[in-house]
């Protein structure tokens, strides 16, 4: 006979989570319109009070496991930073047309100043951003700062491009592994290699509009005799509208394959995250996006953040590496 206890049963692994958007183009659209409004009517005063409630519209119908996030922020505290960066600005400005040596002086100063004032933002914005009543954090040095936001982007210019993705790297890394939350720190594990792939990409991308505007060119070129007028101009629009097409997807591109790989080499503690944004979705929505506004004079506008951050969003989900009531529940004892 078998006197042996029961083997205890094997713990369940924590299912996933996927981030939904569950916001409403019409919704924001009377969110947006007000804001636009008001901030005509205030010459740009209640723009602080706009972004707040852009923010919080977009955080608390952002969804993860059955909890949207939410914003904190001050209105008045944004504005306070306004005034602060335009009266530097306008100060610059003024002092240019009197004497451009003072004048440079002083956008050398703000140049000087602008990490600081890039890092600060950072942590306000960290710092009113929630999830379950838990708060995140930013504490990235501002030194590091310095370098992200000035150095690598200077040294990017000054080799021609050459540094970009390894600046975007330093910059995502920076973002990325100075984010805590609930007592667990993030970290992004993406390599400078696996940038320059990317751009890489995006720059084979480029080049296809030249080389189809030179070879359609040539046909017409060749055909001359026997092409008619109107399928010559037929012929000149299509062209144009390929060129203006292609260089419009560069952008999205890049976003959905750098979301891609900052998610999916990002950890929280024990927990990963995994994004599957497919970059032709993204592609299409940001030219719909844009042929949408154009036709509608500007009004579309709201409906199409609220598509771009649903396919976005939709595209994320986390992978637990506990089950987050566990998580919650710690944090509860440890408060």
């Amino acid at each position: 006979m078998n006197f042996d206890s029961p083997a205890a049963p094997a713990p369940v692994p924590p299912s996933h989570e996927r981030l939904k958007f569950t916001g409403e183009g019409g919704e924001y659209f009377r969110i947006w319109i007000v804001n636009l409004a008001l901030t005509i009517v205030t010459i740009g005063i209640y723009s602080a009070w706009a972004k707040v409630r852009r923010l919080q519209y977009f955080y608390r119908n952002t969804q993860l496991a059955g909890s949207g996030f939410d914003y904190h922020g001050k209105p008045s505290a944004i504005l306070k930073g306004r005034i602060v960066t335009f009266g530097l600005f306008g100060l610059a400005n003024a002092a240019m047309e009197f004497n451009p040596a003072v004048g440079g002086g002083l956008f050398l100063l703000i140049a000087v100043v602008l990490p600081w004032l890039l890092v600060r933002s950072l942590v306000f914005r960290m710092r009113n951003t929630s999830w379950r009543g838990l708060r995140f954090e930013f504490r990235g040095s501002v030194a590091e700062g310095y370098k992200v936001f000035l150095l690598w982007p200077l040294c990017a210019v000054l080799t021609l491009g050459l540094l970009v993705p390894f600046a975007h790297r330093q910059l995502s890394a920076y973002l990325r592994n100075n984010v805590h939350f609930g007592g667990m720190r993030a970290s992004l594990a993406a390599r400078p290699g696996e940038f320059y792939r990317i751009y890489f990409m995006a720059g084979l991308l480029i080049m296809t509009a030249p080389v189809v505007v030179l070879l359609l060119s040539l046909s017409t070129a060749l055909g001359a005799g026997s092409v008619p007028p109107v399928e010559a101009i037929w012929l000149f629009l299509l062209v144009a509208v390929l060129f203006y097409v292609v260089m419009l997807s560069v952008s999205p591109y890049l976003i959905a394959r750098v979301q891609n790989l900052t998610w999916n080499r990002t950890t929280l503690g024990p927990h990963r995250f995994r994004s599957e944004l497919k970059p032709l979705r993204l592609i299409g929505v940001t030219l719909g996006n844009l042929l949408l506004t154009l036709f509608t004079l500007g009004l579309y506008r709201p409906f199409a953040a609220v598509r771009a951050a649903r396919c976005r969003i939709d595209a994320v989900t986390l992978l637990p590496g506990e089950s987050l009531e566990t998580f919650l529940g710690r944090r509860g004892e440890d408060m």
